[in-house]
């Protein structure tokens, strides 16, 4: 009896520590908004290896480089992320989509989450400082803008949050550029015009189906203080502005422009239907999983025709 003891007791301990384990995951995949965080990195990965294909130095001679950027941007972007979390841990426990937070549930203390934010943010810079000023510079101002500008100042003041926001993801790919050459080059500058407009319309997706929760939470997004037809109306007007810019970037070759340009099309197809359906939270769900992809597909795609094989 008392060997069976022992061993029941041994496998609830193990049960619980494995708890315990997949609990802490599960909350440090929350706290640095894992889905948002992968999508910022893809684009300065993106970024630095058609810097190394257009200026035609070697990969292998970089990757030191490589691995600073990488590791220095994603460590600033999650200390980002962690700063947004413990600044609006008050309007996130009105939110569904965001109660299960670990600042909400209380799985983590707020000083923790700003000790963790600050010392994140603290060690992605010094490794960054390995690499050039300017990748620096372009990652410092992605930072300042998400919790300067975005969380803290516009978020629950004025519906240009969205616009203001868009920046701090738009400069990702002058990020990883920056790391090899200047960034000041039509191809990241149009990548960064590209991330700049396509947050808009995906954000706008995003307010339209969670409406109710945003208003509940007093966040002045567009639809909740103009209305959704008004969000509807301009987020044709922002998706349309995404189809001259495949024709900016000949350099990807026709492939590129003619996959991009077909998405673009396909997204004001999208849009447009907005303006004459009144299921708008079935229609921004479908807007807001085209925009998801959309933007997976577009630095993919830019990765594959730079490979070798390619050319």
């Amino acid at each position: 009896m008392s060997n069976e003891y022992m061993d029941l007791s041994k496998n609830n301990q193990s049960s619980v520590t494995s708890n315990q384990h997949s609990n802490f995951i599960t909350d440090m995949k929350a706290l640095v908004k894992s889905g948002v965080l992968i999508a910022n990195a893809l684009p300065v990965f993106a970024g630095f290896w058609l810097a190394i294909h257009f200026t035609g130095v070697s990969f292998f001679d970089h990757w030191g480089s490589f691995l600073l950027v990488m590791a220095g941007s994603t460590l600033v972007m999650a200390g980002a992320l962690i700063l947004n979390n413990w600044y609006d841990s008050d309007i996130d426990t009105v939110m569904d989509r965001t109660r299960h937070r670990p600042t909400v549930t209380g799985n983590f203390s707020l000083k923790a989450v700003l000790r963790m934010g600050i010392g994140a943010t603290l060690a992605g810079f010094i490794l960054l400082l390995f690499t050039t000023w300017e990748a620096v510079l372009y990652t410092f101002i992605g930072w300042f803008t998400y919790v300067v500008l975005y969380t803290m100042w516009s978020k629950r003041r004025y519906t240009l949050n969205t616009v203001i926001g868009s920046i701090s993801g738009a400069v990702t790919p002058m990020i990883g550029w920056a790391a090899i050459d200047s960034a000041i080059h039509i191809v990241p500058l149009t990548l960064f015009l590209l991330l700049f407009i396509w947050q808009i319309p995906h954000t706008f997706a995003i307010a339209v189906r969670k409406f109710d929760e945003y208003k509940a939470a007093g966040v002045k997004m567009l639809p909740v203080v103009h209305g959704i037809d008004m969000t509807k109306r301009q987020m044709v007007v922002y998706v349309a502005a995404l189809l001259p810019l495949p024709f900016l970037l000949p350099a990807l070759g026709p492939l590129f422009m003619v996959i991009v340009t077909i998405l673009n099309a396909g997204w004001l197809v999208l849009s447009f239907r907005g303006l004459f359906t009144g299921e708008h939270k079935k229609w921004a769900y479908w807007n807001f999983l085209y925009s998801a992809n959309y933007l997976t597909i577009v630095f993919f795609l830019a990765i594959i025709v730079t490979l070798p094989a390619f050319h």
